[in-house]
């Protein structure tokens, strides 16, 4: 039974045992056969293909000129530029938006362009075009609307434009709508029968082929923002945008922005350890809160401005936008997540979270966070004061949120997005009745039955193979990012130390990967919760993880930063003890003895549920199905063991192993204590033993436990007789070997089964046990 459930569905490729072609490919291109495999596997089937891959370059990026109407979009541009004319560049307020903006604003700056720029307001304007927006702009003398990240479902706003004789070129990449707008231009790489080479750019990416278009060259220094807006809009990251962003890290690293200077230096970010997830975890969230909460046009400014007090201000702001953002979120979503777990939902396969004065900038984030923790596809509302509930809904990739919402438009007033997310307004009276909605359409997408997402998974590794070399090899993939995720490894033997929680909330979970002599710190963010079930079975865990180089204090080591694991009852628990008690055998199942002496002591106490065994060597019959066996106490040989396992064909083991005395630690006698015990022998008669032993042992000043053993070994060998408890020795003995005595070879062999059985750790004695069940 899984104690720790994986979120995830393991895929484990093996990229360790690389294919022919893989290996071809590692000689041609002389690169590790592990990352030629990754890149095998991830459709790099040729030499060519793979360089382009590995080595980005500026020549990789396509002719501006082939998206559809850029030739006309730039000419209606420079003719407003020429013509001294008003252009404004029609905005969107996230990551992708302000950074798309910036890039438009500084190129047409640059060239002597009227510009200015409008970011829509989340709250009053909405996302897209906006009529009364387009109105009000065109009315303070707008003569050029450019949109960018915005535009194609736009017809409202364009048509009112047109009406009043404005021009409107819409540069975009969402998706198409059915009905195209009425704008001057469409400059969108996948507008249909003119599909450019590449359409997976983001807003930013196609404001930079403006910029290109524009001037008529490789736009470099706004290739910063490009990578930012290509980062953040988790758009993939191959072909073009893997050149953009490729270089646009390397600008950002000696970046001479004030804004983005103290952008960074408020998200501790340091320019030279500068890498794609600054962007995804540090700029991106910080250029979004000022959208989600506010007014996103100072992300604009400081993007732009050349005035470091002005920036520092501006960054300033920003930070502490950003942390307002991160408290609600962490508000919101202790409050969602509760709420999911309630009697009301926790049955339900699909969730609608609501509540009050929640702020509806920040409930796709707290969606997403509700999908993470309990894998089930969430909408999460806020309900105003006139009872409408408007938020966003997230999903898991076996099911279509958009389409199990979009035949129930008739209990929404307004609804859109796609597969994974959606934004929605419903009137709070409706609430239940879409709930319901999702259920059925949960059961009709089959999601109960879909099982966890799949997730490539490049190999099972063990923690020593995890080197510098192989984290070097691996970094030539980067940058990392959607349809070029960062390669991740599982380790599924390894033992788990320092096993803590961590953060100002005890949130997150630490701890070390142990196998042998090697270790390997690992992180996981929001899996503090999961210490007290880890410390309990730390040889029971697999970790999936990316391998990722982790600074502190300038000092550089390696960390698995885990994106999942999984924790499972073992079938072997360890019980190992010097002492029985009655509370041991309260379980049901069959208890094997190997000694009886112990068996009689016991056998008789033991509940009905508990069935004994007195294993002697002899055949035995398998067990019924999902037994558990108590190994009760430590036999004198592994074999025994082994074979007695393999015969009972147990479910389960508990091993108790019970020894009271280790004979590993008392050790064989001395040589001394042997020639004093035959001194003695030979000097004294008929001493009773079996009343003096005691005596006996302190005179000889050998432990009683020891002296009983020697005599024994000496009456095998005929050094002594024993009759009715009287010791005597025997004179002119024959000379013989104390080694052939049987009880002499049966010590060896039980200090031996000590070795292997007692003195291992237990990740050591389950898998010497595990293959025997």
């Amino acid at each position: 039974m899984l104690v720790i459930a994986a979120q995830y569905q393991w895929n484990i490729k093996n990229v360790d045992q690389p294919s022919a072609e893989a290996q071809q490919l590692a000689q041609q291109e002389k690169i590790s056969p592990i990352v030629a495999q990754i890149l095998w596997n991830r459709g790099y089937h040729t030499p060519a293909a793979a360089h382009d891959f590995l080595n980005p370059g500026p020549e990789q990026l396509h002719d501006p000129n082939l998206l559809h109407d850029m030739q006309k979009g730039v000419d209606r541009i420079e003719e407003a530029i020429g013509s001294d004319q008003q252009i404004t560049i029609y905005g969107d307020y996230d990551a992708d938006g302000v950074t798309s903006t910036s890039i438009l604003y500084e190129t047409l700056n640059e060239m002597g362009a009227k510009v200015n720029y409008y970011i829509p307001n989340r709250f009053t304007d909405g996302y897209g075009p906006n009529v009364a927006a387009f109105k009000k702009l065109i009315a303070a003398g707008t003569q050029l609307l450019v949109t960018v990240d915005n535009g194609v479902a736009g017809n409202e706003a364009i048509a009112a434009a047109n009406e009043a004789g404005v021009d409107v070129v819409v540069t975009d990449h969402h998706e198409l709508p059915a009905e195209l707008p009425a704008a001057y231009a469409i400059i969108h790489p996948r507008y249909p029968g003119a599909e450019y080479p590449f359409g997976g750019l983001s807003g930013a990416g196609v404001a930079f082929k403006v910029a290109q278009a524009l001037r008529e060259e490789i736009p470099q220094d706004v290739l910063d923002l490009a990578a930012i807006g290509t980062v953040a809009d988790l758009v993939p990251l191959v072909d073009e945008n893997r050149v953009l962003v490729y270089f646009g890290l390397q600008l950002l690293k000696q970046d001479e922005r004030p804004g983005l200077q103290a952008l960074m230096t408020g998200a501790g970010i340091k320019p030279e350890e500068l890498t794609e997830q600054s962007i995804g975890f540090g700029i991106a969230p910080r250029l979004n809160a000022l959208g989600r909460l506010e007014d996103a046009a100072p992300a604009v400014e400081l993007l732009t401005t050349p005035d470091f007090a002005v920036a520092k201000d501006l960054a300033q702001q920003t930070e502490d936008k950003n942390r307002h953002r991160q408290e609600l979120v962490q508000q919101i979503s202790q409050a969602a997540l509760a709420q999911a777990e309630d009697a009301d939902h926790r049955d339900r396969h699909a969730l609608i979270i609501s509540g009050h004065d929640w702020h509806e900038g920040v409930l796709g984030i707290v969606a997403s966070k509700v999908v993470e923790t309990t894998g089930k596809p969430a909408l999460v509302l806020n309900v105003n004061a006139d009872g409408r509930a408007k938020g966003s809904g997230r999903s898991v990739p076996a099911f279509n949120l958009f389409a199990a919402l979009d035949p129930h438009r008739d209990l929404m007033t307004a609804f859109g997005g796609h597969h994974m997310a959606v934004g929605l307004t419903v009137p709070s009276e409706q609430l239940a009745a879409l709930a319901d909605a999702l259920d059925q359409e949960a059961d009709h997408q089959h999601l109960a039955e879909s099982g966890p997402a799949e997730v490539p998974v490049a190999a099972a590794l063990d923690v020593a193979a995890v080197t510098p070399t192989l984290y070097q090899e691996l970094a030539q993939l980067a940058p990392f990012g959607t349809d070029n995720s960062q390669p991740l490894f599982a380790f599924e033997s390894a033992t788990l130390t320092q096993i803590k929680a961590i953060g100002k909330d005890s949130s997150h979970l630490k701890f070390q990967l142990q196998e042998g002599p090697h270790q390997l710190n690992a992180i996981q963010f929001g899996a503090g919760k999961y210490v007290p079930a880890l410390t309990a079975a730390p040889n029971d865990a697999a970790v999936l993880g990316a391998i990722e180089d982790n600074v502190w204090q300038g000092r550089h080591s390696l960390q698995l930063m885990v994106k999942d694991l999984k924790l499972t009852e073992s079938p072997i628990r360890d019980e190992r003890t010097t002492q029985l008690h009655q509370s041991m055998f309260q379980e049901p199942g069959t208890y094997v003895f190997f000694h009886q002496n112990v068996f009689r002591q016991l056998a008789n106490q033991l509940p009905e549920t508990a069935t004994p065994l007195l294993y002697d060597g002899s055949a035995v019959t398998p067990l019924s199905a999902n037994t558990t066996v108590f190994i009760v106490d430590c036999p004198d040989a592994t074999s025994d063991l082994e074979t007695a396992l393999r015969q009972l064909q147990p479910a389960k083991v508990v091993a108790y192993l019970y020894k009271k005395e280790s004979l590993s630690q008392l050790g064989m006698p001395t040589r001394s204590q042997y020639a004093k015990l035959f001194k003695f022998v030979a000097t004294h008669q008929q001493v009773d033993v079996g009343h003096q032993l005691a005596q006996l042992a302190t005179f000889l000043q050998i432990p009683r436990t020891q002296l009983i053993f020697m005599i024994q070994v000496f009456f095998e060998c005929g050094f002594v007789t024993i009759d009715h408890g009287l010791m005597t020795g025997v004179t002119h003995p024959a000379h013989k070997d104390l080694t052939t005595a049987p009880s002499y070879q049966l010590r060896q062999q039980q200090m031996q089964t000590e070795t292997a059985l007692l003195a291992c750790p237990t990740a050591a004695l389950t898998a010497r046990l595990a293959p025997l069940i």
